[in-house]
């Protein structure tokens, strides 16, 4: 059990974990703002998109080993399935991030979270994936929602 002085002096330990607070919050500056003046709810539903996108790349940059593990069972059940599943992973995630021109964002914020990983193992706190997902999530957020109350004063 890490004890409650350990935790508090984590983020000094290993200062990535307050470079990625930084960069969701100056990321979370710009999430949920609609494209037009007059989007009235269009910012909200905006903001709830940039959040889950922010979680899946939490999700593939912390467990990657599960998600490959799964996808490749998911592709050996037989040809069709490989071909599907390629196919659906390159399009839709390319269309996806060059359409919606996130691509820089999602490169910022995942190199952001595997920094803080690779601090979080330097200094040998390597909680279980899931852990790390949930903790890690939790940064990103809260930063993200820290930039978009900045934002919004």
């Amino acid at each position: 059990m890490i004890s409650p002085l350990r935790l508090l002096l984590l983020p000094l330990r290993a200062p990535m974990l307050l470079v990625l607070v930084v960069i969701s919050a100056y990321e979370g500056l710009n999430w949920g703002r609609p494209l037009t003046s007059g989007g009235g709810g269009v910012g909200g539903a905006l903001w709830s998109v940039d959040c889950l996108h922010a979680l899946l790349v939490v999700l593939v940059c912390t467990m990657p080993d599960q998600l490959l593990r799964w996808v490749s069972g998911l592709m050996a059940a037989s040809r069709v399935m490989s071909l599907v599943v390629s196919l659906l992973i390159v399009t839709v995630g390319g269309l996806y991030l060059l359409h919606l021109q996130v691509l820089a964002n999602v490169l910022i914020l995942a190199c952001a979270v595997l920094l803080a990983r690779l601090d979080l193992a330097r200094i040998r706190v390597v909680p279980t994936p899931l852990m790390q997902l949930l903790v890690l999530s939790v940064l990103v957020l809260s930063g993200a929602g820290l930039g978009r109350w900045l934002g919004t004063r």
